[in-house]
């Protein structure tokens, strides 16, 4: 257990050092702060855009559905894949083309500022509960692996993200993803490729899965998990593509560096779609109680089976790489959060109307700092807030309202990019309308309501679980999307004020960002930066091969260290080549 706490402090260390390296990037302007300028790599925003749809519950939470259910667990991944293949070939690069530093600015620029000020209000409560459920959730979760104080783990994990997020701002963010990115990557393979020679390949887990792999138990009607799938994929479509979550699009150099980003993080979901689940599946296989092996997590206990795996198949220090991706999965979306909201704040809030456009940059880069110490503050007592109340319903109310307004939010900001004549009071009023819709979801049309339509009288545990996920999205699709598309009939195009506005913006979005000069120096700095801490990852790695383990657990840890050292040193290297080729053209 010693050499897990060991690499799990080599893990903060790296991520302070991200910050550190890439403070003078971002402290030139609030652009650089809160998007980098729009000047990073496809290879750094694609890791981002995978990153903050990664997150702890791929570990946990899904790790126990695929432990469970076999197959199924897959839906969701293949929604994203989806939903990424979308945004290369249309989404990413119109979000990049807003020409704006913080997503409500493109709602603005869409809309008109009272959208603006209303999805500022709505966005930013909801991502500081978001952002607590995940401190919480992995808190609890790291608690029971490691008997640890949970206050404690809040604390520290909390400031490591502020840390990351108030010094470095969009550069250290995005950096940290990228290496929060190779970890996963690394556990991820390496746990896969063990599972597969321990259970003797793939075949060996499709005909020995209890209860069968492909639709798993208590599912007495197959097609519904057709119709989850079709309805996630939907789903996820939204999720991904939506004006709020555009952040991480805004960050690209070009139009063309966003939707290779796109690609990218498409790739990287249909290769971990199948690497994630392999660990579980055969701990259904060769550890049926598993699920029993940390009692302290109660209903929760199966989300540890990925940790039982590590700890009784894998090398000794495993489990503390496995804990550095979760660590890395749930900081990910904080420092996200806490720098979009940063953003949202100052630019729709502080600067229009406090200020009145007033304020310098050099004020809005300062005052963007302490918004994010106290976003960073809130979502730390919010985690501790919610450790103390998990057992009472003021808890269930507020995931209520989290659950009522999270997916409305989503459908004026996907379908404005596509549906342009709507009047202004479109977007809120969907909002407010598709809220009623999330409540009548949990209170009238119920998976035992529905299913009764369909002369289903009883449903197992897992079938109201996968008939309340497929209600709501389908709610929400025809019932919230249909209202918005409604409002169209109530468009009176000689009414609207904002009519030059939106026509300005609709044909930024439909016009190419071309990268500005000089941006193969900030290219050459992005390839050397990371080059050097991928290198100090593989070393950290190398002297993992120093703990007590069999040859060929040394052997996985090695080369691990090796397929990091190998990312590190191409990127040093494809920051020389591009040096030397801007001397010789500057010769010639």
């Amino acid at each position: 257990m010693e050499y897990d706490y060991l690499v799990i402090a080599g893990y903060f260390g790296l991520m302070v050092a991200i910050s550190l390296l890439f403070k003078k990037m971002a402290s030139n302007s609030t652009s650089d702060y809160f998007r980098g300028g729009g000047k990073m790599l496809w290879w750094m925003v694609g890791a981002t855009a995978f990153m903050t749809q990664f997150s702890a519950w791929t570990f946990t939470g899904a790790a126990g559905k695929a432990f469970n259910d076999g197959f199924a667990v897959l839906g969701v991944f293949i929604g994203n894949i989806a939903a990424y293949v979308v945004a290369h070939l249309y989404f990413a690069k119109r979000f990049r083309q807003m020409r704006v530093d913080t997503p409500t600015e493109g709602i603005r620029r869409r809309f008109d500022s009272t959208n603006e000020q209303f999805f500022t209000w709505v966005i930013i409560p909801l991502s500081v509960i978001n952002g607590g459920v995940w401190l919480n959730g992995l808190s609890v979760f790291a608690s029971a692996v490691f008997n640890a104080d949970i206050m404690t783990t809040i604390w520290v994990t909390g400031i490591a993200v502020l840390v990351i997020s108030l010094l470095s701002g969009a550069w250290g963010v995005v950096a940290s993803d990228f290496i929060q990115t190779l970890v996963i990557a690394i556990i991820s393979i390496a746990c896969a490729i063990v599972a597969l020679v321990y259970i003797g390949g793939p075949g060996e887990i499709v005909r020995e899965f209890p209860e069968g792999f492909w639709i798993g138990p208590d599912m007495n009607y197959p097609l519904m998990m057709v119709c989850v799938f079709l309805f996630f994929v939907v789903k996820q479509l939204q999720s991904i593509n939506n004006m709020q979550d555009s952040y991480r699009f805004l960050n690209a150099k070009d139009s063309k560096n966003a939707s290779k980003a796109a690609l990218m993080a498409g790739a990287m979901m249909l290769a971990g779609a199948v690497i994630w689940f392999i660990p579980p599946w055969v701990a259904a296989i060769a550890f049926p109680d598993a699920a029993a092996q940390y009692p302290a997590l109660g209903a929760k206990a199966s989300d540890a089976v990925y940790l039982v795996f590590a700890r009784e198949v894998m090398p000794v220090g495993t489990v503390g790489l496995l804990m550095a991706g979760l660590f890395a999965a749930t900081m990910s979306s904080m420092d996200s959060a806490l720098n979009r909201n940063s953003g949202i704040f100052v630019r729709s809030f502080y600067s229009n109307i406090i200020r009145k456009g007033k304020a310098s940059d050099r004020e809005l880069l300062r005052t963007g700092q302490v918004v994010c110490v106290a976003n960073g503050l809130m979502v730390i007592l919010m985690a501790q807030f919610f450790t103390s109340l998990k057992e009472l319903s003021l808890f269930d109310l507020m995931m209520q309202v989290s659950t009522l307004l999270q997916g409305p939010i989503l459908v004026p900001l996907f379908f404005g990019m596509i549906i342009r004549k709507t009047p202004k009071w479109a977007p809120w009023a969907t909002v407010v309308f598709g809220g009623l819709v999330s409540w009548s979801v949990i209170n009238i049309f119920t998976p035992q309501t529905v299913g009764g339509w369909f002369g289903i009288t009883e449903l197992t545990g897992r079938e109201v679980s996968e008939m309340r996920t497929m209600i709501t999205i389908a709610a929400h699709l025809f019932l919230t999307a249909g209202f918005f598309w409604a409002t169209t009939l109530f468009y009176k195009e000689e009414q609207d004020v904002n009519k030059e506005s939106t026509d300005a913006f609709f044909k930024d979005v439909e016009t190419e960002v071309v990268a500005s000069e000089g941006q193969d120096i900030v290219d050459r700095m992005q390839r050397n930066k990371l080059g050097t801490l991928v290198t100090y990852m593989a070393a950290g790695l190398t002297f993992m091969v120093l703990i007590p383990n069999p040859l060929w657990g040394r052997v996985v840890f090695l080369c691990c260290a090796a397929a990091v050292f190998a990312v590190g040193y191409a990127l040093k290297r494809s920051a020389r080549i591009d040096e030397a080729q801007e001397l010789t053209q500057q010769t010639n």
